[in-house]
């Protein structure tokens, strides 16, 4: 099938590539003209695990284009995809302007009957806004359907989790829509669940504030257990074997970031106080999720008279393992505070350092300086203290022997519970992590 996908970001990308290669012939439409000689040369915009080598491979296979030209490219288009992104306004409402910008170039292109796709994660109704609009502006006398099928892969497993999907969501409106759908992911052989496109979207603010809410709900079990003397990876494993919990999202930590997270819960909380309703639940999970990025700061600062002129060693910036994105990662939180407070700060991150720099250039920072290394033993060469806040198995090869060694002050702050706090204790490292 012929398609065409808006937008080159973690969903647009991904979601062209695989398409093409389960054998459709694939279009990727951006505006930015740099970003598509990169893509066309082979090289992804984003770091994600194989996606880089599936281009390639569907590229010189003559699957997968990629355009600055939309018009040419939804002209002749049997489905149009949209994934561009839908960024959070001050509110917590979505911004829309990228999905009706798109829309607009569609209404104006095509010339052939097609099924216009929404994978970004939108607002309830909107699909119903998006049809209209594309109507309102049609230039061709064409039929155009809009459907609901929103993504749920995470960053860092996104190639893996599109083509082995726990389930494809579709939202449809007609049995046409929901056959020409069906009909793509056909080559995917996974289990579809086929709605309207009310409850396609709603599924997936259900589904990923369910999964925010579960990881607040143990973040702040773990800050009773501190309180109380329990150990929350214990008590983690006690529940694990509950099948109605399951043993995903039960890792204590200092919160949740990324693109989806921190969004949904918010775009949900505003939709719900717009029609009159609180809902106390995600409400929870958006609070304990700003008060745990920084709990280690607060715990450092209970325990440092200053941090003005002391080395401190930071390893992770971004959100999650197994990407660059940095999206409501912990240490935008906590850098900040640091440099206000006159810290040194030597940073570590396999691949996300240069989206760091573009916000933090190396240098002097308000009292405080950044310097970024190239290797994480390099941060604690003696380091006064050292925070943790992405679990990189760059940063769990980092054994307590190595922290006893390398910092001047073995002082650790472990914002993911990477170690055996017996096991540090033993070399003598103070060490501090979640829950534990």
């Amino acid at each position: 099938m012929k398609i065409s996908v808006a937008g080159t970001g973690y969903v647009g990308l991904v979601a062209g590539v695989c398409f093409a290669e389960k054998g459709h012939d694939v279009t990727c439409v951006d505006i930015d003209e740099k970003k598509v000689k990169l893509m066309e040369s082979g090289v992804s915009p984003i770091y994600e695990a194989d996606l880089e080598e599936l281009m390639k491979k569907n590229t010189s296979e003559g699957r997968l284009h990629y355009t600055t030209d939309y018009a040419s490219a939804y002209r002749y288009a049997d489905a149009i995809f949209i994934g561009v992104g839908t960024p959070e306004r001050e509110d917590g409402s979505a911004d829309l302007s990228y999905i009706a910008t798109v829309a607009r170039q569609i209404a104006e292109s095509v010339e052939q009957d097609c099924l216009v796709v929404v994978k970004s994660t939108v607002p309830i109704g909107t699909n119903d806004k998006v049809e209209q609009f594309i109507k309102d502006f049609l230039v061709h006398d064409v039929k155009v359907e809009v459907a609901s099928n929103p993504e749920f892969l995470a960053q860092g497993t996104a190639v893996h989790d599109t083509l082995e999907a726990a389930r494809i969501v579709i939202g449809t409106e007609s049995k046409h829509a929901e056959k020409i759908l069906k009909e793509i992911y056909e080559p995917f052989h996974l289990p579809i669940v086929s709605v309207n496109r009310r409850s396609a979207e709603m599924i997936k603010y259900a589904s990923n504030d369910f999964l925010a809410l579960k990881i607040s709900y143990m973040n702040d079990i773990a800050n009773l257990c501190e309180l109380v003397g329990a150990n929350i990876e214990d008590v983690a494993e006690g529940m694990k074997y509950d099948r109605r919990i399951g043993d995903h999202f039960l890792n204590a930590g200092i919160g949740y970031g990324g693109s989806c997270f921190p969004k949904d819960t918010k775009a949900l909380r505003f939709l719900a106080q717009k029609m009159g309703y609180r809902i106390r639940t995600v409400d929870a999970a958006v609070e304990v999720n700003a008060e745990q990025k920084i709990k280690l700061f607060k715990k450092a600062s209970d325990r440092m008279i200053t941090f003005q002129d002391l080395k401190v060693a930071v390893l992770g910036l971004t959100f999650k393992p197994g990407t660059d994105d940095l999206r409501e990662a912990p240490s935008l939180d906590n850098v900040p505070l640091l440099l206000e407070q006159g810290a040194d700060i030597y940073a570590y991150d396999p691949v996300g350092k240069d989206n760091f720099e573009k916000r933090y250039p190396q240098g002097k920072h308000d009292k405080g300086s950044i310097t970024y290394v190239e290797h994480a033993e390099e941060a604690l060469v003696d380091a006064d203290l050292c925070f943790i806040f992405t679990e990189w198995k760059e940063i769990r090869a980092i054994t307590p022997e190595i922290y006893k060694a390398k910092m001047r002050v073995p002082l650790v702050y472990d914002g993911r519970n990477i170690y055996d706090p017996q096991a540090m204790e033993e070399v003598k490292v103070e060490y501090y992590s979640i829950g534990r």
